[in-house]
């Protein structure tokens, strides 16, 4: 006779062990709603049963159906569930497994509330529309905000929304959907809203937890989150499905994340034809299949959380082949695969790379080449090419070889040597060589390889350009000397978002460009003539991670994404506003002023008081230049500069 368990299923956890001890033992599944029970989906042998219970009624459940094991696999914020489960098995003497998720959540500017009433209390001090994600039960408890700012995701279940009705939420702010929610999701969801806040729980990574947080980011959106959820003693998911493996004799299933190399079947190693022979089916992008699904049953998917949805939902699959292209270990989605696949037993088969089969085929030696990939994200493109004699490019998407091409002549580049790849290992590849002139025009697959060589690369570290070196017009500008002390202050970081308020001519733009090639610079001018220079210095400099924004700061800086080094050059009379918009986006930014004028100054050094500063520095710049007069070189001064540097403000409306 098998063991009977019970498995209190609210969770993606509580699912997933229904299915994996399904046929193992006799299992009864408990779900608080019948949405809970759409959910258990078509997990086979398994008895269902719909409703929530308190204390009293587990009881009589427990000592009813004398269960062998409880399994609690409830939200960690069920607090009174758990405890009711608990009080019900000591009281009938059941045993009890209480499944925890890893919760160490804390993270960087976010805000920290201790609850509900807390969340809302700091988010009627704030401008911006809010999206909440922290379900329909305590929709109440927001009672007091603007609710036109406001939207709620919920389950797409009658309660939530009737909970969303009541608290006046407009069906037009209620997002209905079952979780969990990729990053993608999440990121489309907060700008389609245009999110300036995102509340949410700290219910660990099972709960997308990671995914919603990485999502605000990106969007824009603060994060406020309520508190780290309690949890009892207990064992994370990964224990449970050892130990239950092991007193049930489950197997676990097997999994190959196989790297297919270039796509032709002819560069699949023998262990990845061995291994793909062996599976019962082949996940992957639908072209990888074609290429190298050796007719198997296949699920065109490839996005982790989908890959692992085509598991769960088919356990009759013990021996799967996720197929990717190229080297599982180059611009690979492998890593993201294992995080979403830690609880299986995976090996990795690595695939020879497109970049080694294009070197064969063209006698190119790739040592010591930047190795960069266009493919979904947007590198900077023109600092490899400038700074490394070598550039191998992996294009894809919108960036095809054309347009890097086109590219490459944008920046001056036109002349260089530019060997094309394409279709490598199909019977219709293709190699292509030329000047970037001369191949912009052509016509090539877009999934290609590029190799690129510039003979005369850029190898200065460029520190305090000299002035002359700027297209200057009658345009300001910030002098080398100073810009070399203001961007010492900034303490930039390889990957700093960085804005720069009052260009001028962008010289300060430039050099912060070049400094930091894998961030990103927003150049903010004013006056159009100087935003057009700006541009031609972009060029001139061949710095691409430049960014162009015209108009009067603060307004212009409202849609620009948060960031973290600020240097002002100018202000317009408006650096109180300017100072108190940049904390509103990131109250860890660093900030360096330069002020001229002692009214200039007056108003930086006032903003210490208001903002409270963790921080705040301000060092007067004193240059003098020789300049020949007659037989006599003589010291000439220039206007003393104060460089003022603050960080950890406190945001003011």
């Amino acid at each position: 006779m098998k063991d009977r368990i019970c498995i209190f299923a609210g969770t993606t956890e509580g699912r997933r062990l229904a299915d994996i001890l399904s046929g193992h033992a006799d299992i009864t599944v408990c779900v608080a709603t019948e949405y809970g029970e759409i959910m258990l989906g078509d997990i086979k042998d398994i008895d269902i049963r719909t409703g929530r219970m308190d204390e009293e009624l587990m009881k009589n459940f427990f000592a009813k159906e004398k269960f062998g094991l409880i399994i609690d696999a409830t939200h960690p914020y069920a607090e009174i569930v758990t405890d009711n489960i608990r009080s019900a098995a000591e009281a009938t003497g059941t045993e009890v497994m209480r499944i925890l998720r890893d919760c160490d959540c804390r993270v960087k500017n976010a805000v920290y509330v201790s609850s509900v009433k807390e969340a809302k209390e700091y988010l009627i001090t704030r401008d911006g529309n809010i999206m909440l994600t922290t379900g329909s039960k305590e929709l109440s408890e927001y009672t007091g905000l603007d609710m036109d700012r406001v939207w709620a995701r919920v389950l797409p279940s009658h309660s939530s929304l009737e909970s969303c009705e009541k608290a006046g939420i407009a069906v037009s702010h209620v997002i209905a959907a079952q979780g969990p929610f990729s990053y993608d999701m999440n990121l489309a969801q907060l700008k389609a809203i245009n999110a300036a806040y995102m509340v949410t729980k700290a219910s660990g990574k099972n709960g997308g937890f990671e995914d919603k947080i990485n999502a605000a980011y990106d969007a824009g959106a603060v994060p406020v989150i309520i508190g780290e959820p309690p949890q009892t003693e207990g064992v994370s998911f990964e224990e449970a499905v050892s130990e239950l493996a092991e007193k049930y004799g489950i197997m676990k299933r097997k999994i190959y994340i196989i790297g297919i190399g270039p796509g032709g079947h002819g560069l699949l190693t023998t262990d990845a034809k061995n291994a793909i022979a062996e599976c019962d089916a082949v996940i992957g992008a639908k072209s990888v299949i074609d290429a190298a699904g050796a007719g198997k049953p296949s699920f065109a998917e490839f996005v982790p959380s989908k890959v692992l949805a085509v598991l769960e939902n088919n356990p009759s699959i013990r021996k799967a082949a996720i197929l990717m292209r190229g080297d599982t270990g180059l611009f690979s989605g492998t890593r993201n695969m294992l995080d979403a696949l830690k609880d299986g037993d995976v090996t990795v088969i690595p695939g020879i790379s497109s970049v080694s089969a294009f070197a064969a085929k063209t006698g190119i030696n790739w040592d010591g080449a930047a190795l960069i990939t266009m493919h979904g994200r947007d590198t900077n493109l023109i600092h490899s090419v400038n700074t490394e004699k070598k550039t191998v490019v992996l294009s894809g998407g919108e960036n095809t070889p054309q347009a890097i091409c086109k590219r490459l002549i944008a920046y001056g580049f036109g002349d260089l040597k530019v060997t094309i790849g394409e279709k490598l290992s199909y019977p219709d590849e293709r190699i292509i060589c030329g000047t970037a002139n001369e191949l912009a025009g052509g016509e090539y697959d877009s999934l290609s390889v590029i190799y690129i060589e510039n003979p005369e690369a850029e190898k200065r570290v460029r520190v305090g350009i000299c002035d002359d070196e700027f297209i200057r017009g009658d345009v300001p500008m910030t002098k080398s000397e100073v810009r070399a002390v203001s961007l010492a202050k900034l303490e930039l970081r390889s990957d700093s978002v960085i804005w720069d308020v009052g260009a001028g001519t962008g010289s300060v733009s430039v050099e912060c460009a070049l400094a930091v090639p894998d961030g990103r610079v927003f150049a903010i001018e004013k006056e159009a003539d100087a935003a057009e220079l700006i541009k031609r210095n972009m060029i001139k400099f061949r710095t691409e991670n430049i960014t162009v924004t015209e108009g009067r700061a603060p307004q212009a800086l409202e849609n620009l994404p948060a960031p973290t080094h600020v240097f002002i050059g100018g202000s317009s009379g408006n650096i109180r506003e300017i100072i108190a918009l940049i904390l509103k986006k990131n109250a860890s930014a660093r900030i360096v002023a330069n002020a001229v004028t002692l009214e200039s100054q007056g108003e930086i050094a006032s903003c210490a008081g208001v903002f409270g500063f963790d921080y705040y520095e301000c060092v007067s710049v004193s240059i003098a230049r020789s300049q020949k007069m007659g037989r006599y070189n003589m010291m000439k001064a220039q206007n003393p500069v104060s460089v003022f540097t603050m960080q950890g403000g406190v945001p003011v409306d």
